[in-house]
């Protein structure tokens, strides 16, 4: 803008100058120093837009900043935010042992076959949507849950029926100790048929009859230290 200013003065002063000095003619050498003028005007602009808006796809390096880079993940950080495999097995180990300090014979794989008894008599209950026969089994909080579900669909006039069931693997996940008391938690993982019919089973109101579903599930056991009867706690889906 300033430019355009001084060189708009300089042609005035050539011009309305020269017109009052020549008594109101324009020499061939005012047109010629105008016509100068103009034209490194029109470049000098032309080159103070290109500086301003920079060549295509450039950014001014000054005017961006450095790019970001995370700083390397410490070992201990590693380890709390993904814990290896080992480790879990681990802490599985160390709670078997602090259980075997009280209970010498508990062996993990008989506890399998127990979890996995009361895993299939739990479906059968939930089927006839009574869990008294159960209720040994559980721990009052767990038989209360269940069978306040089992009420409500025996008020709906529904049956929940899980047949053709196919257990691929039962494994304990954790185990501790907490508060005087002993706790396992298992991983079932299974397929089976899961769909919801009226009492009769004729109409059905909910689910597949033919297309078994695959579910994981995490049965948690406890009792008081030492030996004794595992009852089920919780249930926890995947």
């Amino acid at each position: 803008m300033l430019g355009g200013l001084v060189l708009g003065g300089l042609i005035g002063s050539l011009l309305f100058g020269g017109m009052g000095q020549m008594g109101g003619g324009i020499g061939l050498l005012e047109i010629a120093i105008v016509g100068a003028l103009l034209y490194f005007g029109f470049v000098y602009m032309r080159r103070r837009q290109a500086v301003a808006a920079g060549p295509a796809g450039y950014a001014d390096p000054q005017s961006v900043p450095p790019a970001w880079r995370p700083e390397p993940t410490s070992r201990s950080s590693t380890v709390l935010d993904a814990p290896a495999a080992s480790a879990v097995d681990t802490d599985l180990a160390r709670g078997i042992a602090h259980i075997r300090q009280m209970d010498p014979g508990f062996d993990p794989a008989r506890f399998g076959e127990m979890a996995s008894d009361v895993f299939f008599r739990l479906q059968g209950a939930w089927m006839t949507r009574d869990m008294g026969g159960m209720r040994p089994a559980l721990t009052e909080e767990m038989y209360k849950t269940l069978q306040s579900q089992c009420d409500r669909l025996r008020a709906e006039h529904r049956v929940n029926r899980l047949e053709n069931i196919a257990v691929r693997s039962v494994e304990p996940t954790e185990s501790w100790q907490e508060e005087g008391r002993d706790f396992v938690t298992v991983r079932f993982l299974a397929n089976l048929l899961d769909y919801t019919t009226d009492e009769s089973g004729t109409q059905l109101v909910d689910g597949n009859r033919t297309e078994p579903v695959k579910f994981e599930e995490f049965w948690t056991f406890t009792r008081p230290v030492g030996p004794g009867a595992w009852r089920l706690s919780a249930i926890q889906q995947a």
